[in-house]
């Protein structure tokens, strides 16, 4: 009786109208979803790069003291770069952080390290990236990168996930979502993170910047960290053997598949398959990740760091062995770049961490034939200033955030080798020419991999998202 007088709700309708309305209903609900969430993989024109591997240096590498020469700064070092009165010689017209925007005085900090033209390219490289240099005609240098980001947790975001604001899918889950899988034993993006030796600390790195956002969550990245576990509660617990697990995750499977036959929420679906990835991964992680293999050869190249786990230089090789095994988007952290102050000090320790690791890597991929479908980036998330902040002295100085102009490299998958691409201006203050705004940036990468930026998108809210936001375009001129 109760089930015949109860109310008509919207699942029993829908149960017992299997036909008409209620079929063309429950049609219209699904081809909803799936415009929302079921996304069929695939290139929409040939790529020239199978995967990225994203060296992002957390903190903001100081590009004057690195990558972009600029004479004046020694020229004129300690006189005022701001026009106040006869002195100075930019107009102060920029945002300026808190940590500078109170200071009186804004004197040039000349760059202590000299720099010298290498390779056939004549790449301007400092005197601190010496391996970096051998390889400078592999490179592609881009001076004009920049961004509204002047803090470091908004820049980080907005390169990571083509916003400033949390909750946007991250680039890697971009490329999750829009290419599928090469490798269905391991991740379609992984993450490690390594500590500098530049600065104690450094900027926090946190698990929304590889986040899914509002993408399906089997698209999130992984973290894999150094030692014996490199995924938290991948192991089994003492006692439980493999068979047993095996039949755990079957049973379990059953009781999801029923739930997402009944709600047809795609979420249940991830879940089954994250069970199922996590079994798999279990024998694939330990042998992907593993150096123990890997020939003296191999340490010579990357640094001997690289036999120390959690290192950047270790990160470095368990990256091009995740580039072999089909990773398509593996994102390495380094931090300890934000350097305020002491530069001198600090700046050639943290240089010493990625230098030889960078170069190794990139040439490592290059003998292995690897290099041409591997696309490499380096790069912070802004640069820093020409002026010093605090006081300059005759030994010290530091720099503070510098969103206007900075500089990324890349190399290999598709990238025009060889080249300084962009123009910033004598002191390396302001733009002259080549802009590159994230999101160009963005849809450049993503032009490498096959993708149209404009048209991967995903329906959220009853709008269209998509990394470049309503921005961006392929910087064609870096393209080889």
């Amino acid at each position: 009786m109760n089930t015949h007088f109860s109310p008509l709700n919207r699942r029993n309708f829908l149960k017992s109208t299997a036909a008409g309305l209620g079929s063309f209903a429950l049609t219209s609900m699904l081809t909803q979803d799936a415009s929302a969430g079921v996304h069929v993989p695939g290139h929409h024109f040939a790529p020239k790069a199978k995967r990225i591997i994203f060296l992002f240096m957390s903190g903001g590498p100081s590009q004057h003291d690195l990558f972009d020469y600029k004479p004046m700064l020694r020229k004129f070092h300690k006189k005022e770069l701001f026009k106040n009165g006869k002195e100075g010689f930019i107009e102060r017209q920029q945002r300026l952080t808190g940590m500078t925007s109170g200071q009186k005085s804004f004197p040039i900090a000349g760059n202590k390290w000299d720099f010298k033209q290498h390779g056939q390219s004549g790449a301007w490289v400092s005197d601190l990236m010496p391996n970096i240099a051998k390889i400078s005609d592999d490179l592609c240098f881009v001076k004009s990168m920049y961004t509204e980001a002047i803090n470091h947790d908004p820049g980080m975001t907005f390169f990571q996930t083509g916003a400033q604001i949390p909750g946007r899918p991250s680039f890697g889950s971009w490329m999750s979502y829009g290419l599928g899988s090469e490798n269905k034993n391991l991740p379609d993006y992984s993450v490690m993170i390594s500590q500098g030796s530049g600065r104690k600390g450094g900027q926090p790195i946190y698990t929304k910047l590889w986040g899914n956002g509002f993408l399906p969550s089997v698209h999130q990245g992984v973290q894999f960290r150094a030692g014996k576990n490199p995924v938290l509660y991948l192991k089994n617990p003492k006692g439980e053997t493999t068979e047993n697990r095996r039949k755990m995750l079957n049973n379990l499977r059953e009781l999801n598949s029923l739930a997402h036959d009944e709600h047809m929420d795609p979420e249940t679906q991830t879940r089954i398959e994250q069970y199922e990835m996590a079994y798999r991964m279990q024998t694939s992680v330990p042998e992907a990740l593993s150096l123990k293999d890997e020939p003296e050869s191999t340490f010579k190249l990357y640094g001997e760091d690289a036999r120390t786990p959690g290192t950047f230089a270790a990160n470095c090789i368990m990256a091009r062995r995740q580039a072999e095994r089909g990773v398509r988007f593996i994102q390495l952290y380094h931090r300890g770049w934000d350097q305020h102050g002491n530069i001198p000090d600090h700046l050639p320790k943290q240089c010493k961490d990625v230098d030889q690791a960078t170069s190794g890597l990139i040439t490592d991929l290059k003998q292995r034939g690897l290099l041409k479908d591997t696309l490499v980036v380096w790069g912070g998330e802004f640069g820093r200033t020409a002026y010093c902040q605090g006081t300059l002295t005759e030994k010290n100085y530091g720099r503070d955030h510098h969103p206007r102009c900075f500089t990324y490299m890349m190399a290999g998958g598709g990238i025009k080798p060889g080249i300084s691409y962009g123009e910033t201006d004598e002191f390396g203050y302001n733009l002259v020419s080549e802009g590159v705004h994230i999101h160009d940036f963005h849809a450049t990468m993503m032009h490498l991999m096959g993708i149209d930026h404009e048209k991967l998108t995903y329906k959220f809210q009853g709008r269209r998202f998509r990394l470049t936001d309503v921005h961006g375009h392929v910087v064609k001129d870096i393209l080889a």
